[in-house]
């Protein structure tokens, strides 16, 4: 099984697995529902990638080993559960599973499944987003969008489109759902490994705010800052993030 396979089907049986765990605790607390979806989908994750791949090493939300990943060449860089406030909310269905692969610098293998619409995208081949029609759409947080998503919308004359988690949002951009995904709010490498990977693999632009490149497994796991949109539209949203 290629590490492309890998990704996807292991984001697609934690999706599988975390369905399961919002039916058996529907009648318990958000809270409840968060901490159990969260803890389940990480243990999976380890023990399948352990199986699988025993010589990486995971770089995960919910617990990474730093001395040996900052040494290894190949670490697999998870999110179990994003956007658990949407998981925690039945019925919701934008929340992802993030499972990617970093080799040697770069992100080579990433997959991102959205359990509640039964979809999941994966590299190496991820079609590119349908035609554009419209005003550009930008997909922000559905509470406290950062101020340059906000200033992007108002330059580029477009419409906001609110969403719950990273996977989810740059998911709409890959499906055409969306046009521009720009966050400045704070994040980890985990909230954007796969999503980018799988962003990349469909021909769209990436980078921080500033335009300089995402990079990946580092000494500190903050990445804070992500642009995903339309390539043809990346100019006109770095004139406004650079500034």
């Amino acid at each position: 099984m290629t590490d492309h396979e890998l990704a996807a089907r292991l984001a697609t049986e934690a999706g599988e697995l975390l369905l399961r765990v919002r039916d058996e605790l529907a009648d318990a607390t958000a809270d409840e529902r968060k901490s159990a979806g969260d803890k389940r989908a990480h243990e999976f994750l380890v023990a399948a990638l352990a199986a699988e791949r025993p010589g990486d090493v995971v770089l995960s939300e919910e617990g990474a080993d730093d001395s040996a990943r900052l040494t290894a060449q190949r670490v697999w860089i998870v999110d179990p559960l994003d956007g658990t406030r949407e998981f925690s909310e039945l019925g919701r269905d934008d929340w992802a599973v993030h499972v990617a692969l970093w080799q040697a610098g770069e992100l080579v293998a990433g997959a991102v499944a959205l359990p509640a619409q039964g979809m999941t995208l994966a590299t190496p081949t991820v079609p590119a987003p349908p035609a554009g029609d419209g005003p550009p759409r930008v997909v922000v947080s559905r509470t406290r969008p950062p101020a340059v998503a906000l200033a992007v919308r108002d330059a580029l004359d477009g419409t906001l489109v609110e969403m719950g988690s990273a996977g989810a949002k740059v998911s709409a951009v890959v499906q055409g759902r969306a046009d521009v995904y720009v966050h400045a709010g704070g994040q980890y490498e985990w909230d954007s490994a796969a999503p980018v990977a799988v962003a990349r693999a469909a021909g769209l632009f990436t980078s921080r705010i500033d335009g300089s490149p995402l990079v990946y497994n580092q000494t500190d796991v903050s990445l804070p800052d992500l642009i995903v949109c339309r390539p043809e539209l990346a100019d006109a949203v770095l004139a406004v993030t650079r500034g």
